[in-house]
């Protein structure tokens, strides 16, 4: 066979394997690291600007909340496969609202939340978050646990719409929810609401900061 037969053959070979054209959706070393779900694997699309939260951040971010997503709503904002909101289901969240504006990316979220069997527990809003932000009805008493992790030049190219993002967020919500951050070193915490009650910690090249609201500041 001689080499431009075998480039056809492959890429024959290749078309076969996805008639549609489309990026499938398969297990990449994600899963559910605590909880009720530990170790259940999640589809992830392989996608970059999907990007997952690495496990041994998401793990430090969850013992730095420990405890107190019991009985709360997960809402996350940048939702990508749903690993944020799906861990916070398994830890004890009573809800959880995952925002993706990627309907491809959303409809693996959908294929998540089947997996895990929580479809009763979560509502999947395939849209832009500035707009929902805008539109969004009643979220409930219980207090939110809001996940903000954004693609990191979203702190640069839409800075004005994060910081009005999550500035409203933290005006409506409930007294003692729970706001984790996540961002790169081109982004300043002092900018936020309340700077003073941020608890920035440093995971290079990441930075988490957690918001805890305290009565109705």
């Amino acid at each position: 066979m001689t080499k431009q037969n075998r480039k056809s053959a492959r890429k024959n070979s290749s078309q076969k394997g996805n008639q549609t054209g489309k990026p499938r959706a398969e297990t990449v070393g994600l899963r559910i690291i605590g909880g009720r779900f530990r170790r259940r694997k999640l589809l992830y699309s392989g996608e970059i600007r999907t990007r997952p939260m690495k496990d041994r951040l998401r793990e430090a971010v969850f013992n730095l909340i420990g405890d107190e997503i019991e009985g709360s709503h997960a809402i996350d904002l940048f939702a990508g496969t749903g690993a944020l909101g799906l861990e916070a289901l398994s830890r004890g969240a009573a809800r959880a609202t995952l925002i993706e504006q990627h309907y491809p990316t959303a409809d693996i979220i959908r294929q998540n939340v089947s997996a895990l069997g929580v479809q009763s527990q979560t509502e999947i809003v395939p849209g832009n978050v500035f707009i929902w932000n805008k539109r969004r009805g009643d979220l409930g008493k219980a207090s939110w646990l809001v996940f903000c992790s954004p693609p990191y030049d979203f702190y640069v190219s839409r800075s004005g719409e994060m910081l009005e993002l999550l500035g409203g967020l933290i005006q409506a919500a409930p007294v003692k929810s729970i706001f984790v951050v996540e961002a790169d070193e081109r982004f300043d915490y002092a900018l936020l609401k309340d700077p003073q009650a941020w608890d920035v910690r440093s995971y290079p090249p990441a930075f988490i900061g957690v918001y805890r609201k305290v009565g109705n500041r």
